[in-house]
């Protein structure tokens, strides 16, 4: 019975936080939902989460292949290990904080909001990295496996979890407006601390193969 629950769990967790920080997405969905209402919200929101689902789906085939090819995996550790510090380098000490800008967002037709949904989670590359590092991460410490029913328990979960934060999102426009001036002024040091957390779990990874 575990076996079924911890896959629906991770997905659930891992999309949440995925997808939690204020971004294009999420912030499109609460304003569609201020401006249009929230039927044409929820529309724009099942169009993202289509293709965060092939997306996700795409990036647990990838990493099955990686996790059984363990010197692509350790391979792909140690560039991974490059990106993460040469990213938390950048945030923490080069990257200036963006300008967070008020302005409402202008969409086209009210009509379309579907497509839309569709057209900006298909810009955002962000899910199939993170996915494949959650994935094998999860199967490095035998709590996730490549098995036909787990993985399509897991993208449940990720289309649950994506779901929820994007109706949160819908839902509770007013009270995260007032929070976002925050996550801007300190974006960068999040995104830093993040991949310096990644950088340190892989380094970890890395010692562990060789010793």
């Amino acid at each position: 019975m575990m076996s079924l629950i911890l896959p629906l769990i991770f997905g659930f967790f891992s999309s949440s936080v995925g997808i939690a920080f204020p971004g294009l997405i999420n912030m499109t969905a609460a304003k569609v939902s201020m401006r249009d209402g929230r039927d044409r919200a929820l529309l724009f929101v099942l169009g993202a989460v289509i293709i965060i689902f092939f997306q996700t789906m795409a990036a647990v085939f990838f990493a099955r292949f990686i996790d059984s090819h363990p010197d692509v995996t350790n391979l792909l550790r140690e560039v991974g290990f490059g990106v993460f510090i040469a990213l938390t380098i950048y945030f923490f000490f080069i990257a200036k904080a963006p300008k967070h800008k008020k302005e409402e967002l202008k969409t086209q037709s009210k009509t379309n909001r579907f497509f839309l949904g569709m057209l900006l989670s298909s810009l955002n590359l962000f899910p199939i990295p993170y996915y494949v590092f959650i994935t094998i991460t999860l199967a490095s410490y035998r709590l996730f496996s490549f098995e036909s029913m787990s993985i399509f328990i897991y993208l449940l979960g990720v289309l649950v979890g994506s779901f929820s934060v994007f109706y949160y999102y819908i839902t509770s426009f007013v009270k995260i407006e007032s929070k976002t001036d925050f996550f801007f002024r300190n974006i960068n040091k999040i995104i830093g601390t993040i991949t310096g957390i990644v950088s340190l779990i892989t380094l970890i990874n890395i010692i562990k193969y060789y010793f």
